[in-house]
Protein backbone atom coordinates (compact mmCIF):
# COMPACT_ATOMS: atom_id res chain seq x y z
CA UNK A 1 0.00 0.00 0.00
CA UNK A 2 1.42 3.38 -0.91
CA UNK A 3 2.31 5.81 1.86
CA UNK A 4 -0.31 8.36 0.69
CA UNK A 5 -3.15 5.85 1.05
CA UNK A 6 -1.96 4.74 4.50
CA UNK A 7 -1.79 8.29 5.86
CA UNK A 8 -5.24 8.97 4.38
CA UNK A 9 -6.70 5.90 6.18
CA UNK A 10 -5.17 6.94 9.48
CA UNK A 11 -6.58 10.48 9.22
CA UNK A 12 -10.11 9.29 8.35
CA UNK A 13 -10.28 6.62 11.02
CA UNK A 14 -12.97 7.68 13.56
CA UNK A 15 -12.18 7.47 17.22
CA UNK A 16 -14.73 5.66 19.36
CA UNK A 17 -15.16 5.53 23.14
CA UNK A 18 -14.85 8.13 25.87
CA UNK A 19 -11.90 10.14 27.00
CA UNK A 20 -10.68 9.91 30.57
CA UNK A 21 -11.88 13.47 31.21
CA UNK A 22 -15.43 12.61 30.11
CA UNK A 23 -15.51 9.53 32.32
CA UNK A 24 -14.21 11.49 35.33
CA UNK A 25 -16.85 14.20 34.82
CA UNK A 26 -19.57 11.56 34.88
CA UNK A 27 -18.08 10.00 38.03
CA UNK A 28 -18.05 13.39 39.79
CA UNK A 29 -21.66 14.11 38.81
CA UNK A 30 -22.81 10.69 40.05
CA UNK A 31 -20.92 11.16 43.32
CA UNK A 32 -22.51 14.57 43.95
CA UNK A 33 -26.00 13.26 43.21
CA UNK A 34 -25.45 10.23 45.45
CA UNK A 35 -24.24 12.47 48.29
CA UNK A 36 -27.36 14.62 48.05
CA UNK A 37 -29.67 11.60 47.86
CA UNK A 38 -28.09 9.88 50.87
CA UNK A 39 -28.28 13.03 53.00
CA UNK A 40 -31.95 13.51 52.11
CA UNK A 41 -32.71 9.87 52.86
CA UNK A 42 -31.03 10.00 56.27
CA UNK A 43 -32.92 13.18 57.15
CA UNK A 44 -36.17 11.53 56.14
CA UNK A 45 -35.43 8.53 58.36
CA UNK A 46 -34.76 10.79 61.36
CA UNK A 47 -38.04 12.68 60.80
CA UNK A 48 -39.98 9.43 60.45
CA UNK A 49 -38.62 8.05 63.73
CA UNK A 50 -39.31 11.37 65.47
CA UNK A 51 -42.90 11.31 64.22
CA UNK A 52 -43.35 7.74 65.47
CA UNK A 53 -41.95 8.74 68.90
CA UNK A 54 -44.38 11.67 69.04
CA UNK A 55 -47.24 9.30 68.29
CA UNK A 56 -46.07 6.98 71.03
CA UNK A 57 -45.93 9.85 73.54
CA UNK A 58 -49.45 10.88 72.58
CA UNK A 59 -50.72 7.31 73.05
CA UNK A 60 -49.12 7.21 76.48
CA UNK A 61 -50.70 10.58 77.35
CA UNK A 62 -54.11 9.24 76.31
CA UNK A 63 -53.58 6.25 78.57
CA UNK A 64 -52.66 8.58 81.44
CA UNK A 65 -55.81 10.63 80.90
CA UNK A 66 -58.00 7.51 80.84
CA UNK A 67 -56.31 6.34 84.03
CA UNK A 68 -56.96 9.73 85.66
CA UNK A 69 -60.63 9.65 84.60
CA UNK A 70 -61.08 6.31 86.31
CA UNK A 71 -58.93 6.87 89.43
CA UNK A 72 -58.93 10.68 89.86
CA UNK A 73 -55.12 10.58 90.14
CA UNK A 74 -52.12 9.91 87.91
CA UNK A 75 -50.11 8.56 90.85
CA UNK A 76 -49.86 4.86 90.01
CA UNK A 77 -50.41 5.17 86.27
CA UNK A 78 -46.66 5.05 85.59
CA UNK A 79 -46.60 1.42 86.70
CA UNK A 80 -48.81 0.39 83.80
CA UNK A 81 -48.05 2.85 80.99
CA UNK A 82 -48.12 0.84 77.76
CA UNK A 83 -45.03 0.69 75.62
CA UNK A 84 -44.86 1.63 71.98
CA UNK A 85 -45.72 -0.70 69.14
CA UNK A 86 -42.79 -3.17 69.08
CA UNK A 87 -42.85 -3.37 65.28
CA UNK A 88 -41.63 0.25 65.17
CA UNK A 89 -38.45 -0.67 67.10
CA UNK A 90 -38.50 2.77 68.73
CA UNK A 91 -36.67 1.51 71.80
CA UNK A 92 -33.56 1.27 69.61
CA UNK A 93 -33.76 5.01 68.90
CA UNK A 94 -35.53 6.60 71.89
CA UNK A 95 -35.58 6.06 75.63
CA UNK A 96 -39.09 6.70 76.95
CA UNK A 97 -39.51 7.86 80.54
CA UNK A 98 -42.37 9.20 82.61
CA UNK A 99 -42.48 11.34 85.72
CA UNK A 100 -45.80 11.06 87.47
CA UNK A 101 -47.28 12.98 90.38
CA UNK A 102 -50.82 12.84 91.75
CA UNK A 103 -52.11 15.67 89.55
CA UNK A 104 -49.61 15.86 86.67
CA UNK A 105 -47.26 13.87 84.48
CA UNK A 106 -44.35 14.44 82.14
CA UNK A 107 -43.60 12.01 79.32
CA UNK A 108 -40.19 12.18 77.68
CA UNK A 109 -38.58 10.58 74.63
CA UNK A 110 -34.80 10.98 74.67
CA UNK A 111 -32.98 10.12 71.43
CA UNK A 112 -30.25 7.51 71.51
CA UNK A 113 -28.04 5.80 68.97
CA UNK A 114 -28.24 7.21 65.47
CA UNK A 115 -31.31 9.27 66.38
CA UNK A 116 -29.07 11.66 68.35
CA UNK A 117 -28.26 13.27 64.98
CA UNK A 118 -31.82 14.64 64.89
CA UNK A 119 -31.72 18.36 65.66
CA UNK A 120 -34.97 18.23 67.63
CA UNK A 121 -33.42 16.31 70.51
CA UNK A 122 -35.53 15.30 73.51
CA UNK A 123 -39.30 15.37 73.05
CA UNK A 124 -41.50 16.16 76.07
CA UNK A 125 -45.26 16.00 76.54
CA UNK A 126 -46.84 17.42 79.71
CA UNK A 127 -50.21 16.65 81.29
CA UNK A 128 -51.30 20.18 80.35
CA UNK A 129 -50.88 19.25 76.68
CA UNK A 130 -47.74 21.35 76.28
CA UNK A 131 -45.28 19.79 73.84
CA UNK A 132 -41.63 20.80 73.76
CA UNK A 133 -38.40 19.70 72.11
CA UNK A 134 -34.91 20.51 73.31
CA UNK A 135 -33.95 21.38 69.73
CA UNK A 136 -36.39 24.27 69.50
CA UNK A 137 -39.65 25.12 67.80
CA UNK A 138 -41.01 23.34 64.77
CA UNK A 139 -40.23 19.83 65.99
CA UNK A 140 -43.78 18.93 66.96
Amino acid sequence: MPANEMSFMIKNKKQSGFTLIEVMIVVVIVAVLAGIAIANYQGSILRTRRSAAQGCLQQQAQFMERYYTTNMTYAKAAESVPGCDPSLRLNDFYRFTSTVQAMSFTLTATPQGTQTRDNCGTLTLLSTGERTASGGDGCW
